[in-house]
């Protein structure tokens, strides 16, 4: 199976290849992700449940980074295991600045079998579109939140602080002085 796509991302493609290899952006990312350790600086293993066709398939397998060119490009190896079958295959990924922002693409090349393969290659070749949808859907978004959270942080962290009384304390000094003008009244 072949499967290729893109994605505009609106921020600097050095940010984006940094949280390309982001555990914690990974995971949030991978579709039906349980478990995402780093083993090494370019071996990662995982654990995702999807459904494919019929059948709720939970892989566990390694991935691995290889020819790295940062921040341009790297390829994503990778082979899990479940009991319904076995996926392997290799994805290459290229980020090019584009528009204000970067363009990611990728190109993927996957072989399953077992019983999913059972299912038909147009299913599965609609499944991985799908994923591969989530993925980068997930992987947009969490990167532009972040990017934006990171931004009003920054905002707050300059923001001069505001040299008026606390409207609370005014009131509450208020209240007391009321309440002793008052008792002063009817004591005398």
């Amino acid at each position: 199976m072949k499967l290729s796509g893109s994605y505009q991302i609106n921020l600097e493609k050095q940010k984006v290849w940094e949280a390309l290899n982001n555990p914690e952006i990974l995971k949030k990312s991978i579709p039906g992700c349980e478990e995402f350790k780093k083993n090494s600086e370019n071996e990662f293993s995982a654990t995702a449940t999807n459904k494919i066709g019929p059948f709720n398939a939970t892989f566990t397998g390694d991935i691995e980074l290889k020819d790295l060119n940062p921040p341009n490009s790297y390829k994503i190896s990778g082979s899990g295991n479940s009991p319904v079958g076995f996926a392997n295959g290799e994805a290459s990924v290229t980020l090019e600045d584009f528009e204000g922002g970067t363009k990611l693409s990728y190109t993927v090349e996957a072989n399953v079998g077992g019983k999913i393969a059972q299912v038909g290659s147009r299913l599965i070749d609609m499944t991985a579109k799908k994923m591969a949808d989530i993925f980068f859907g997930n992987f947009s978004e969490l990167i532009s939140v972040k990017t934006a959270n990171n931004k009003i942080e920054e905002k707050e962290k300059n923001k001069i602080p505001s040299k008026k009384k606390p409207m609370n304390k005014i009131i509450l000094i208020l209240s007391a002085v009321i309440i002793v003008g008052i008792t002063m009244y009817y004591i005398s």
